[in-house]
């Protein structure tokens, strides 16, 4: 345990740094009130079905719930549908990262670019994704091209607006400041309108991540042989009410696993920021 003598005046104050069971008993309230009103959910999930309502044939307790996907995992069906769902997200939203973020940097950088394609750009974002789903399954049919492409769709416009938005917003104080010290066009983009456009393309990739899940999962409801999507209209046809509630659950635990993932990157690309004060 370390000590950390301060002067006041002719008085020392010496501060110790807390004990480690201390750190741990704080680490361990961190994580119940973070995760309290997840469990007090869980515990009434299986408490109502249980105790309050007559007929629990429609909202099963949770631990039938988790059953279930247990049973699902034994027989491999959980792996087969979460994979494939894996696969269609995970390679639309990269193929999206790849063009749309460059695309964007390249709008808001370059305004002559930016007005010719203004117009086009305002007309296609304003058309929900889930509207053009007959339209890409008319016309790509129902095997993965039309999944892939659903994802790419609905991928691009969060990272893309958000990415123009990043450069436009950038400090004219911080572009100035480098043109005065003589940087190139070069050094300007790399090293001042990148590092600051970070933090805003992040919010756009998160917004991305869910709204390419969101958009795939519908797309396997309705034209699809597998996926998670397909697990879960399909229990509800076959009258599967636990798999139907444990494919949705599996559906957010990807979502959180997702948004957790691109904010662990995002701390460690913008470590230069302060840290809020309420952190």
């Amino acid at each position: 345990m370390s000590d950390i003598t301060l002067s006041a005046g002719s008085a020392p104050l010496t501060l110790s740094a807390p004990p480690r069971w201390a750190r741990f008993f704080w680490q361990v309230r961190n994580v119940l009130l973070h995760s309290g009103l997840v469990l007090a959910v869980a515990l009434l999930w299986e408490l109502v079905p249980r105790f309050v309502l007559e007929d629990s044939t429609f909202l099963p307790p949770l631990s039938e719930v988790l059953a279930a996907g247990w049973a699902l995992a034994q027989n491999g069906q959980l792996w087969q549908h979460t994979s494939a769902s894996l696969q269609r997200v995970l390679g639309g939203y990269t193929l999206a990262v790849l063009y749309a973020v460059p695309l964007g940097l390249a709008i808001g950088w370059y305004r002559r670019l930016g007005q010719a394609l203004n117009p086009l750009i305002e007309l296609l974002r304003n058309t929900a994704p889930l509207a053009l789903l007959p339209v890409f399954l008319l016309l790509l049919g129902i095997g993965e091209v039309s999944k892939w492409t659903m994802v790419v769709y609905s991928c691009s416009w969060p990272l893309l607006l958000n990415t123009i938005a990043a450069v436009k917003q950038v400090d004219p104080l911080l572009v100035k400041s480098a043109r005065t010290m003589g940087a190139s066009a070069q050094q300007l983009f790399l090293k001042v309108i990148l590092p600051a456009s970070v933090p805003t393309i992040f919010v756009g990739l998160r917004t991305a991540s869910a709204s390419g899940i969101l958009v795939l999962i519908a797309a396997e409801m309705v034209g699809a042989k597998s996926g998670l999507g397909f697990l879960v209209i399909n229990a509800q046809y076959s009258f599967l009410i636990p798999d139907m509630y444990f494919g949705i659950i599996a559906i957010t635990f990807i979502g959180v696993v997702f948004n957790y993932a691109i904010e662990v990157l995002e701390r460690r690309l913008t470590a230069w920021k302060p840290a809020p004060a309420n952190a």
